[in-house]
């Protein structure tokens, strides 16, 4: 019994330093989505976009339409959301982040626009990357 103590204890040590790096990563998920709640009720959209991978391969997907790019991404919230009016009061519902990778998580949830003209809702798939120590989304799917 003796020797199987130690391996208890290990295995123990090992459970709760996987647990809390995971805790991290998904303390700091949250931080970059609620950061993109403020800049986004703010109609701060490069603020908002300092969550996305600056990247040509950035994908967006929505209204059955793929988007490939960081500028392209922003250029068309630019064109949709030209206004404070128009973005409104973003929160975000997270229903799950799920660890794929040690590098990479996807976050499903729901986000809720407040806006004077009708509130809007839907949901959404986002992946997070870890790029040069930093969490990024590399790919949104939202309806």
């Amino acid at each position: 019994m003796k020797s199987f103590t130690p391996f208890i204890i290990f295995l123990c040590l090992i459970t709760v330093k996987v647990t809390s790096a995971q805790n991290e990563d998904e303390n700091a998920i949250k931080a970059i989505m609620a950061e993109q709640e403020e800049a986004w009720s703010n109609n701060d959209l490069e603020g908002f976009m300092e969550g996305y991978w600056q990247s040509d391969s950035l994908t967006y997907f929505s209204g059955g339409l793929v988007t490939q790019g960081w500028q392209t991404t922003l250029d068309n919230y630019k064109k949709g959301y030209p206004t404070k009016k128009d973005t409104g009061t973003l929160n975000f519902k997270i229903h799950a982040i799920t660890k794929i990778t040690e590098d990479a998580y996807y976050v499903m949830g729901q986000y809720f626009l407040t806006l004077e003209a009708g509130d809007r809702n839907g949901t959404f798939m986002i992946i997070f990357k870890r790029i040069e120590g930093k969490w990024k989304i590399v790919a949104d799917s939202s309806c």
